[in-house]
């Protein structure tokens, strides 16, 4: 699936964009999504995944192995 974090599950939503003459119109909000490569020393490797940029605040306050342990226990290939 494209456009959702694979730790937070964040989606795009959808939502009305709204005109000065107060006309409104679909729209959708992406997430700020992001591809980073992160080194996993535990495993002696590099893993890629796609996060929102406050996924990345999650892995720099618990760790990456423990971020990664959690999605492996989601079923989350990684």
């Amino acid at each position: 699936m494209a456009r959702v974090c694979q730790v937070t599950g964040k989606k795009p939503i959808t939502g009305h964009k709204v005109s000065f003459s107060n006309k409104k119109a679909k729209r959708r909000f992406l997430p700020n999504l992001q591809t980073k490569r992160f080194f996993l020393v535990e495993e002696d490797r590099w893993v890629t995944i796609k996060l929102a940029a406050d996924a990345i605040r999650t892995i720099n306050k618990n760790g990456l192995y423990s971020v990664v342990k959690q999605l492996r226990a989601q079923g989350e290939k990684i």
